[in-house]
């Protein structure tokens, strides 16, 4: 059984304990730890706006999730089909939160399959179509030209 050192502020001390312990955890505090998103309040606009689903059901944020529940997660473009093996309160490195959930394998195929075709797709735009900050020199043009005209 895993181990967490959450620290304990009044005593300046780590104080060890079981993650299993906990034996439901809300989904957005859950998402959050499990770094799906950078701030609870993300992870719960996820979740009100039907981007995340318990066991294929729409949720809310306050949905207690256990070990052994099926999340799907939508962000950008791209689809998680995620199974919950342990639960976190706490946002901890990314090694430890990867181990907080199990992947199926055909969400990860699908998933490194977009990936890669986003790559291809922007590798065959010229490079003048490519999305790029203006260099130096292009700034100054740009604010020339912003003089002149105003």
């Amino acid at each position: 059984m895993r181990l967490a050192w959450p620290v304990d502020s009044r005593l300046g001390l780590r104080v060890v304990c079981r993650l299993a312990d906990v034996a439901a955890i809300r989904i957005d505090k859950w998402l959050w730890a499990a770094r799906f998103f950078k701030t609870r309040s993300l992870a719960a606009d996820a979740v009100n706006g039907g981007k995340v689903h318990v066991n294929g059901q729409r949720c809310k944020p306050g949905k207690d999730i256990k070990i052994g529940d099926w999340v799907t997660v939508t962000k950008d473009q791209y689809t998680w089909n995620i199974e919950v093996t342990d639960l976190n309160k706490q946002r901890r490195p990314a090694k430890e939160a990867a181990s907080l959930y199990q992947e199926d394998e055909a969400s990860a195929e699908k998933r490194h399959r977009q990936i890669e075709l986003q790559k291809q797709q922007t590798a065959s735009l010229p490079p003048s179509e490519r999305e790029r900050k203006p260099n130096k020199k292009q700034r100054r043009q740009i604010h020339r030209f912003k003089q002149d005209m105003g």
